[in-house]
């Protein structure tokens, strides 16, 4: 008995010793989690900084390294700063710039082709309805923006500043939506503002990818404003200074450091002769044809160089983004969000053609700039293929769902 009361005395001491133990080794690994997930936060808050003067507020995507691509959370905490600085009295405009040599290249979308490859569709769902949602937010945001475009602004980078009031384009500044490359379409509600720009300007940019510079941008009207790279920070230090909600106060501050510019001689914008006759036409096939017409009768290199971009895209994706286009003349900016999230939604199943996959294999992964497109011509690109990506989703799957009753949107 006596032997037995030993026994159970030493049982529970070392049940104590490994409790305590058991106890101090939770704490140790709650406190490494804690501290692990505050690093990952602060990582991720990292990646949008805020600086505040006077009555506003300066968001700065801060990817330098990834030329500022935007990912889920950055849109995430773009959408929660813009809506705080909306509610707040005391903020009266809003500023946006990128670190580094960017502005911002567009969503990160070889972060959509991993999340595709493993699986993890319900990821890229998440990642397009909350950057697509956060642009519609800017689109009908209730005071005024002003976006800082010196350097590199494509694809998505173009969706997060166009919906601004101010758009400033420097010498340094290179837009593009060069989606069709890599077997995409134009979003982020490109298919409004393009299709909204001079005569077929739109459907050139859309269908070959090419840039445009800073100045270019202001003639088309996707820029307000053109100042030189150098003068920037006294820019922004008069923004800083200003105590205002008044659009007509930001704009007379911003005359004062900008400069006036005209596109060169071998701009586009001195072509649209050519570019409306050839982009205007109904198909793509078309304008091919047309596009090698000119080319023969005048042996101009614009034309070559041209085909040669228009070869090198998606067969689909040409054909899908030109219709994207001509629908986006007639519908409001909310009207071509939602489509557009609906395209991307049938382009993410892959259940026409596998084109995004491959097109950013072969342009960004690999970077071999072979892709193998599916169908690999225009010929075997069916009108029943193209009109898929504007059919409704599958039970599955809802709309981009917008608060157009609370907050209108503008045709």
């Amino acid at each position: 008995m006596q032997s037995f009361s030993k026994a159970s005395s030493i049982t529970r001491r070392c049940c104590r010793k490994n409790l305590q133990a058991l106890t101090l080794c939770h704490r140790r690994l709650s406190s490494s989690l804690s501290q692990n997930q505050n690093v990952l936060n602060d990582y991720l808050d990292n990646q949008v900084l805020v600086e505040g003067k006077a009555s506003s507020r300066m968001a700065i995507l801060n990817r330098p390294s990834a030329l500022n691509a935007i990912n889920t959370s950055m849109g995430s905490r773009l959408n929660k700063l813009y809506r705080s600085w909306e509610d707040n009295p005391d903020i009266g405009f809003v500023t946006m710039k990128g670190s580094g040599r960017a502005f911002c290249a567009g969503g990160d979308i070889v972060a959509v082709y991993n999340m595709m490859n493993q699986g993890m569709l319900e990821g890229c769902k998440e990642f397009f309805r909350t950057v697509y949602s956060f642009i519609y937010f800017l689109g009908t945001y209730l005071k005024p923006h002003v976006a800082i475009l010196n350097g590199i602004t494509m694809g998505g980078g173009a969706g997060v500043s166009i919906p601004s009031t101010f758009r400033i384009a420097t010498g340094r500044t290179v837009f593009a939506t060069p989606e069709t490359l890599i077997g995409f379409h134009p979003d982020a509600g490109a298919s409004f503002y393009l299709s909204h720009l001079p005569g077929h300007l739109g459907e050139y940019l859309a269908l070959t990818g090419e840039k445009l510079n800073g100045a270019e941008m202001v003639a088309c009207g996707l820029a307000t404003h053109y100042t030189l790279s150098e003068r920037l920070p006294l820019v922004e230090e008069q923004l800083g200074k200003l105590v205002t909600d008044d659009p007509s106060v930001i704009e007379a501050c911003l005359q004062n450091y900008c400069d006036l510019v005209y596109p060169d001689q071998t701009s586009v914008l001195n072509r649209m002769g050519i570019v409306d006759k050839c982009f205007s036409l109904d198909s793509v096939e078309e304008i091919i044809d047309s596009l090698e017409n000119e080319a023969a009768r005048t042996n101009d290199a614009w034309c070559a160089a041209t085909l040669r971009r228009l070869k090198e895209s998606s067969p689909l994706s040409l054909k899908v983004s030109l219709k994207s286009i001509r629908e986006g003349r007639v519908e409001t900016f909310d009207q071509c969000l939602v489509r557009e999230y609906r395209m991307t939604l049938h382009a993410l199943s892959k259940q026409v053609s596998g084109d995004i996959c491959e097109g950013v294999r072969a342009r960004m992964v690999d970077r071999d700039l072979a892709p193998k497109w599916d169908p690999p011509s225009l010929e075997q690109v069916s009108k029943d293929m193209v009109d898929r990506y504007f059919s409704p989703l599958s039970e599955s799957d809802s709309d981009l769902e917008l608060p157009t009753k609370l907050r209108e949107a503008f045709n």
